[in-house]
């Protein structure tokens, strides 16, 4: 989960720099301001070739699919003005990409069988249900249990909560395929 790491490092930078200096400032730092004062769906799409380049590794497409998908859900969580984030918010962008990418990534590993599913479609669609619904509780509850303002976690921070989180979905996972296919 190499590329996802960096992309959530790069995101919750991005965010604690907007946060503490403004978006404008945050967006000159890029070389981006051109995206200051646009909707906060083009200011993130503006950001994907900044923050997770595209590329031709799994893991690299993982991360930018990941962060795709947060974009989508920013206006479902309430996120429509970049310029007045809260702590709160940041913490739910986060908390969105990292779901995203862990969720991916477990994908991912299923279509390289790494993981194996029950063959009954209700089966799985459920156990897919339960996964993406533990992964946001576990990247939620890790960051809440860090005591930290999202915006100033480091990468070190950033890459254990991700690397945790999926290691405890990858094991849920496992458990409840297995589960399944002894039923």
């Amino acid at each position: 989960m190499g590329s996802s790491r960096g992309t959530a490092s790069g995101l919750v930078s991005f965010l604690g720099n907007a946060s503490a200096n403004g978006v404008r400032e945050a967006l000159r730092s890029l070389n981006l301001e051109s995206l200051a004062g646009r909707p906060v769906e083009e200011v993130f799409a503006g950001l994907a070739d900044y923050i997770c380049p595209d590329g031709g590794s799994v893991d690299e497409g993982i991360a930018r699919d990941a962060f795709i998908e947060t974009i989508a859900d920013l206006a479902d969580a309430g996120i429509t003005d970049i310029d007045g984030l809260t702590s709160e918010q940041i913490q739910t962008v986060f908390e969105l990409y990292a779901s995203h990418a862990i969720e991916a990534r477990i994908c991912n590993d299923i279509g390289t069988r790494v993981v194996t599913m029950p063959s009954d479609t209700r089966t799985v669609e459920r156990i897919e249900a339960q996964l993406s619904e533990f992964i946001q509780r576990g990247v939620s509850d890790a960051v809440n249990a860090s005591g930290v303002d999202i915006g100033a976690l480091s990468q070190d921070q950033v890459s254990g909560f991700v690397d945790s989180v999926y290691e405890a979905a990858f094991e849920m996972l496992e458990a409840l395929g297995e589960s399944e296919a002894e039923s």
